[in-house]
């Protein structure tokens, strides 16, 4: 089976997208599946971390300087989707430079993760391709595909009725999330260990890029918590994030021993071996679901909103409001270190929700869509 990924990585868009891709690419490929990967080369891309992950991609120009995200677009396109900004270029443009390539590799599946594209560019490629795939996570834009997989809890095949095509496979729902096998493997060790739940390691992640610095201000707010003494507390960035240098800097100032890694390999572990996260609500959520993490939710764009209700309303996390992170950071982390019993119960509710399987599930579905 031979498989095209259409997926991109930036300082606006963060690396979600190109992460979870790459999950999938790696199971596929152990079954034996050639994949090649498209990505932009913006400001922020993977393009050398999908190399060293073994998978040939094919480096697009950035053809306009990148506008802000949400901005007006021109008149005649105001049905263009929310995210065309992030393309960094017309989505005409895009249509044509991936289909020379996928002219020559000419793909069973085409694989396509990303917010600024949709129908027409799906459509003007598909003589190109055998089946489609898209991996979407607002239902706010219609598709052409074969197989839709929305990995966000609350969400259902209903919700994209009139967006895609009534043969398309709809998978919703974070059983099919797509998590690498470490975190699987590690499910079992990780509840076990919450059975006496203590708040003694804290780890703190908002994901590769951390735009807003949202690192800077949770370690601002822990500072005034009532952390236990022998706390130990760690940060994980990414090497392109931009404020890497300062929050190292407010590490060495904090009350309790505080590391920052970066660029790690062994994050399931680490995840697995602390007692509280304090992070993004992107698609690492479901990682810290499979393990049981508890988590404090910090809601970094628009489109992580709905993920961070969903948890919370579940029981599986609570939620920060970034702009009034420090008061209710003391608050909440202070009432967690006074009733450890409150992250056994959240622990519970997260480890209901994700069972690590997601990845093996959508691999076999494109096994045998691909041979009906």
């Amino acid at each position: 089976m031979r498989l095209v990924f259409r997926a991109d990585a930036s300082l606006l868009m963060g690396s979600g997208h190109v992460m979870r891709c790459l999950t999938l690419a790696d199971a596929l490929a152990a079954q034996g599946a050639q994949c090649h990967f498209i990505s932009r080369a913006h400001p922020g891309n993977l393009l050398e971390l999908i190399r060293q992950r073994g998978f040939a991609v094919t480096a697009l120009p950035v053809e306009l300087p990148l506008p802000p995200a949400n901005t007006q677009v021109a008149s005649e396109h105001l049905k263009a989707p929310v995210h065309a900004s992030w393309l960094g270029c017309d989505w005409q443009t895009d249509a044509e430079q991936t289909r020379l390539i996928l002219a020559k590799l000419q793909p069973d599946w085409l694989v396509v993760d990303h917010y600024a594209l949709d129908q027409r560019w799906e459509t003007a490629l598909r003589p190109h391709y055998q089946k489609l795939m898209v991996i979407d996570d607002l239902g706010d834009r219609p598709h052409q595909c074969d197989l839709l997989l929305d990995q966000n809890l609350g969400h259902q095949p209903k919700d994209y009725a009139s967006l895609v095509p009534a043969q398309c496979k709809v998978l919703t729902g974070p059983q099919y999330a797509l998590l690498r096998p470490e975190f699987a493997a590690l499910r079992a060790y990780s509840l076990q260990r919450r059975q006496q739940p203590a708040l003694k390691k804290v780890l703190i992640t908002m994901g590769g890029v951390d735009q807003p610095n949202a690192t800077g201000q949770v370690l601002q707010a822990l500072k005034c918590c009532a952390l236990p003494q022998d706390c130990r507390i760690s940060v994980v960035m990414g090497l392109q994030a931009p404020w890497l240098q300062q929050v190292g800097a407010q590490a060495q100032a904090m009350p309790w021993p505080t590391e920052v890694l970066v660029n790690i390999s062994d994050m399931a572990q680490r995840m697995a071996d602390s007692d509280l996260a304090i992070g993004a609500a992107g698609s690492t959520s479901w990682e810290r679901c499979c393990l049981g993490l508890p988590t404090l939710m910090v809601v970094l764009a628009d489109n992580q909103r709905a993920i961070a209700e969903a948890l919370q309303g579940a029981g599986a996390a609570k939620t920060l409001d970034i702009a009034s992170a420090v008061p209710m950071t003391c608050a909440v982390i202070s009432t967690l270190a006074a009733n450890p019993s409150a992250l056994h119960d959240m622990s519970i509710a997260a480890a209901r929700i994700v069972d690590g399987l997601g990845t093996a599930s959508i691999a076999s579905h494109l096994s045998a869509l691909e041979n009906s």
